[in-house]
C-alpha cells in the first residue's frame, strides 16, 4: 500500500496512570507519571526524546502543556486535537515523523483533566440545520439504539439485556485491572435496575468523567531491539472524518457509523488483513455507551449486520472468548479523559502483546486493533490503529 506506516516504526516503552478521581494531581503530574513510566519501560531517559506530539481537547497551553512540566526545552513539541482521537493523532504525527526519518526517538503522549472542568459530561452538540433535535450525547446514541433495536426486530427487553450483557463483560475486565476508574462487577439486575440516564441507555450504559494520562516510546523499526527484546510494531494508523451527512438529512438510519466502517476497511488494506474476525487478536473500541460498542463490533466486520446480538450471548467478546472486547474494561470501566484514551486503548494492546496483562492476559495474542469515535455518531472522526508482534 502506497504510504503505507506498517512496520515502519515501534513502540518500545509506554506507561499509562491510573483512571480516575484525581484530585491531588494537576495536568502536569499525570504527564509527568505517564512519560516517566514509558521512558522506563524503554529504558531511555526523558532527554533522550527528540520531538513530542500531545493529545488534549481542553488544554490551553498547547505543547507548553508537556514541554514544562517534563522540562524539555528547545526540541520540537506539537499540541494536536482531533476530538475524542486525540491520543491516536498523537501517534499517528510521532510515528510519521519516525517513519519520514526526520527523528528516531518520539514521544506522543495523551492526557485530560475533567474533573477540573467542572462538567459531568461532554458539552452538547448545536445543530443549526434542524434536522435533529438538540440533543446531549447520551441523547444521540439513546437514539442510535433505539433505532437498532427497531431495524433488527429487538424489543425494549431484549435491546436492553443486549446492552447490559456488554457493560457486565466490561466491568469484569475492569474488575481485573489495577489502573481502572471503576473495580466492580454488575449483575445483569442492577443494569437493568439502574437509573436511565438518556432511554433506553441506563446508568451502566454510559462511561464515567474520568482524568488520566498515557504515553507511548516510538522509534523505528530498525533500532526497536536495541531498547527492549518485545518491541510491538504499529501495523495501521487511519483516520477517516466525516462529511457530515449525518446532519444534513433526517434520514440519517443511525444503525452504523460509515466512518467507523470505512477506517476499518483502510486499516485492514494497511495491515494486510483479509477476515478481521479471525485475524484480530483482541480490540479496544470506543464504547462511550453499550451501544457504541455494539454497533461498532459491525461496523469492523467481526459481527454481521444485525448479528452481534448472537455474538455477545455466544460470548464471542469475552476474555476467553473467540475475539476478546475492552480487555482492559473500555471506556466503560476507565472513563474517558479525551486526549488520553486513544493511547490507553493502545497500552492494554501492547502489553496483553507482551504478555505482561496479568490477570486479564489472552492466549497467544497477535494483532491488536483500537478504535477512537469523536464527536456524535452522525458527524464523527473515527481513528483505528493496529499493532502487532
Amino acid at each position: 500500500m502506497a504510504g503505507s506506516i506498517k512496520d515502519r516504526v515501534a513502540i518500545v516503552g509506554m506507561g499509562c496512570t491510573k483512571f480516575g478521581e484525581l484530585w491531588d494531581k494537576g495536568p502536569g503530574d499525570l504527564v509527568v507519571d505517564a512519560v516517566s513510566e514509558a521512558c522506563a519501560d524503554a529504558g531511555i531517559e526523558v532527554k533522550d526524546i527528540q520531538a513530542v506530539w500531545v493529545g488534549t481537547l481542553f488544554s490551553g497551553m498547547g505543547g507548553r502543556s508537556v514541554s514544562e512540566p517534563l522540562k524539555l526545552q528547545y526540541i520540537p513539541v506539537t499540541r494536536v486535537e482531533n476530538a475524542c482521537g486525540s491520543g491516536h493523532e498523537a501517534v499517528r504525527g510521532a510515528s510519521y515523523a519516525v517513519a519520514a526519518g526526520i527523528h528516531d526517538i518520539c514521544l506522543a503522549v495523551g492526557f485530560e483533566k475533567l474533573k477540573d472542568e467542572g462538567m459531568s459530561g461532554l458539552p452538547g452538540m448545536e445543530n443549526h440545520t434542524n434536522t435533529h433535535y438538540q440533543s446531549s450525547m447520551p441523547g444521540v446514541f439513546g437514539i442510535m439504539a433505539t433505532r437498532y433495536f427497531n431495524r433488527y426486530g429487538l424489543s425494549p427487553e431484549e435491546g436492553k439485556t443486549m446492552l447490559a450483557k456488554i457493560s457486565i463483560k466490561s466491568h469484569h475486565n475492569g474488575s481485573l485491572n489495577p489502573k481502572a476508574h471503576l473495580r466492580r462487577e454488575l449483575t445483569l439486575e442492577q443494569v437493568l435496575n439502574a437509573p436511565i440516564i438518556a432511554w433506553p441507555l441506563g446508568l451502566f450504559d454510559c462511561c464515567g468523567v474520568s482524568d488520566g494520562a498515557a504515553a507511548a516510546i516510538i522509534t523505528r523499526a530498525d533500532m526497536a531491539k536495541k531498547f527492549r527484546p518485545d518491541p510491538v510494531y504499529i501495523k495501521a494508523l487511519q483516520i477517516c472524518a466525516s462529511p457530515t451527512s449525518g446532519r444534513m438529512t433526517s434520514e440519517y438510519d443511525y444503525t452504523h457509523v460509515e466512518e467507523a466502517y470505512r477506517a476499518g476497511v483502510a486499516a485492514y488494506e494497511e495491515a494486510g488483513i483479509k477476515d478481521p474476525r479471525k485475524e484480530i487478536s483482541m480490540a479496544e473500541v470506543h464504547d462511550c455507551f453499550s451501544i457504541t460498542e455494539a454497533v461498532t463490533m459491525e461496523d469492523l466486520q467481526f459481527s454481521p449486520r444485525g448479528r452481534v446480538k448472537q455474538d455477545i450471548e455466544a460470548g464471542t467478546f469475552h476474555l476467553d472468548g473467540e475475539l476478546p472486547v475492552q480487555p482492559d474494561g473500555g471506556l466503560k470501566c476507565f472513563g474517558h479523559p479525551i486526549g488520553a484514551s486513544g493511547i490507553r486503548m493502545i497500552y492494554e494492546l501492547y502489553l496483553q502483546l507482551q504478555g505482561r496483562a496479568e490477570q486479564r492476559q489472552i492466549k497467544d495474542p497477535k494483532l491488536g486493533l483500537a478504535h477512537n469515535m469523536g464527536n456524535e455518531p452522525y458527524a464523527p472522526v473515527v481513528s483505528v490503529c493496529m499493532v502487532g508482534l
